[in-house]
């Protein structure tokens, strides 16, 4: 085991995210371990890449990794024939991708640098779902309602905004609406398809925590209303599933849980009620197909 600092070095002839990207997925597997990114960008031609080689061999006593991401052979060649000279571990995230798609295609890669990978067919369908997840946060505009693709219902803080939000960028026009004790939900709630609604928990000292941060950010305490009070927390959390049960919406617990995976069981939780409904959840333009 290595102690100290460790180095991923990312040689891209763009900008480097594809790469940059890749190797911060990689490094969140290795928790006790501290790993530094560094990019060198722009590398479409010899001697900018003869530079940042000469970097590499300046380091090449320390604990590092190479990620790179080049479109020509050429260069691709020439960063793997120094690492292996320097005993340096690296990962050609390009090389690999662009032989298997020539072997199926039966076509040879352009190969060329900072190519734009235009816009997908999908974006403009995101930017839109995004929007309307931001105009209907927390139930601003209850006449929305019919439109959603997803309906999130839950107590104050129990993660429906960046749900929404993040629900948007995969393409799902998703609003969410608060559950406040004492508080009757809107009458277009009771109006849509069931299976559009998913209900939201979270753990009750989970929750405290969240809340007492924000009204310490705001200046109170936050105990007056009982807001972040723990029994108070526990009352509402009970009436917020008593009413969630009425509607009969799943519930997906957000204790803990990644944004990703969170958004991941809430579509598989609506698509299978759709089916069974005899309906269908809508199927963003450009959203990959998952298989079988």
């Amino acid at each position: 085991m290595t102690d100290g600092n460790l180095e991923i070095h990312v040689l891209a002839d763009s900008t480097g995210e594809t790469a940059v990207r890749l190797a911060r997925a990689a490094r969140a597997q290795f928790p006790d371990a501290h790993f530094e990114i560094i990019r060198h960008p722009r590398l479409g031609k010899l001697d900018s890449m003869m530079k940042a080689l000469g970097t590499l061999k300046e380091r090449a006593n320390q604990p590092i990794a190479v990620f790179f991401t080049l479109v020509n052979a050429e260069l691709r060649s020439l960063v793997i024939n120094a690492c292996e000279d320097l005993a340096i571990p690296y990962t050609d995230l390009m090389g690999d991708a662009l032989v298997a798609l020539e072997r199926i295609s039966g076509h040879t890669a352009d190969e060329v640098p900072m190519r734009p990978v235009g816009v997908e067919a999908d974006y403009f369908v995101r930017i839109s779902a995004m929007e309307f997840a931001i105009r209907n946060d927390d139930g601003a505009m209850p006449a929305a309602l019919r439109e959603c693709d997803i309906c999130l219902i839950g107590a104050s803080r129990s993660g429906k905004t960046p749900l929404s939000i993040y629900l948007g960028y995969l393409g799902y026009k998703t609003v969410n609406v608060p559950l406040v004790p004492g508080i009757r939900p809107p009458e277009e709630l009771f109006g849509i398809d069931r299976w559009r609604i998913v209900g939201l928990t979270i753990d009750a000292e989970r929750l405290l925590q969240i809340r007492s941060r924000r009204v310490q950010g705001l200046g109170g305490f936050g105990t007056r209303d009982g807001y972040a009070d723990l029994g108070q927390i526990l009352d509402e959390l009970d009436e917020v599933g008593a009413i969630q049960r009425r509607l009969g919406a799943p519930i997906v617990d957000t204790t803990g849980l990644a944004l990703e995976e969170a958004a991941a069981r809430i579509i598989d939780i609506v698509d299978e009620r759709a089916r069974r409904a005899g309906s269908r959840l809508r199927r963003p333009a450009g959203q990959l197909r998952i298989a079988p």
